[in-house]
């Protein structure tokens, strides 16, 4: 992990990247989402990444063309705000249409809890599979706390993850993710998504990459426009 002074740098970056919106008009909804943080654009939206999506959580069809990675940590509001409202039109156009697949990635910077939370969803995926992963992830930025004195606070801590995973899952498969969790064998992965988000210059939450390739758009058809073009170039 970076020192404590790239940690607060990057927070800052993670508070005001991004802005949402919504507009109605008739039957129009427009969502927008502009990029405020200060990516290395030189480096990011003209080169491709090689990414390994490997025993990776994703949503959509295996068949499907684009893989778009969503980079989130559990403890930041703009990515509960993204997963709340963002993330079901990218599911609603592009991974229900088969267009795309929708990869989680994890960026946990901003707590302790941010790490916990992410090496724990790991063990749900890891033994209970892809669907369950899913629902605790959601649940997890559902239950995020509103007030943001809590965001430098514990509050994810193993009673909460196992009491949450309960919600979705039995007692007896909650047990078992919680021996995976505390015997670390979730950590690799983890380490394995905060590597690649260093590679690749994220400097904040939540970041986007299409096929590879940094999205800076600043609107929903923006985003569908890049994975048209990036299902063009397989």
């Amino acid at each position: 992990m970076a020192n404590s002074n790239n940690h607060s740098k990057k927070a800052s970056n993670s508070s005001s990247k991004f802005v949402f919106w919504m507009i109605g008009l008739v039957a129009v909804i427009i969502i927008g989402f502009i990029f405020l943080g200060n990516h290395q654009k030189q480096d990011n939206t003209t080169q491709q990444a090689k990414i390994d999506y490997t025993n990776q959580p994703y949503q959509g069809k295996s068949s499907a063309p684009v893989s778009i990675i969503e980079f989130g940590d559990y403890k930041c509001p703009n990515c509960k705000n993204f997963n709340e409202t963002v993330i079901p039109i990218v599911k609603q156009e592009l991974v229900d249409t088969g267009k795309a697949k929708l990869y989680f990635f994890n960026d946990s910077f901003i707590y302790n809890d941010s790490i916990r939370s992410a090496k724990f969803a790991e063990s749900v995926y890891a033994v209970l599979g892809n669907q369950t992963f899913w629902k605790f992830h959601d649940l997890l930025y559902k239950k995020q706390p509103e007030d943001s004195k809590y965001e430098k606070m514990d509050v994810y801590d193993e009673k909460f993850l196992t009491d949450t995973l309960k919600e979705v899952a039995s007692d007896e498969d909650v047990n078992k993710v919680v021996q995976d969790f505390n015997a670390k064998k979730s950590d690799a992965a983890w380490q394995k998504d905060m590597d690649l988000a260093a590679k690749l210059n994220v400097t904040g939450t939540p970041t986007i990459f299409v096929n590879g390739k940094l999205f800076d758009g600043k609107t929903i058809d923006d985003l569908k426009n890049m994975v048209d073009q990036a299902a063009k170039e397989k």
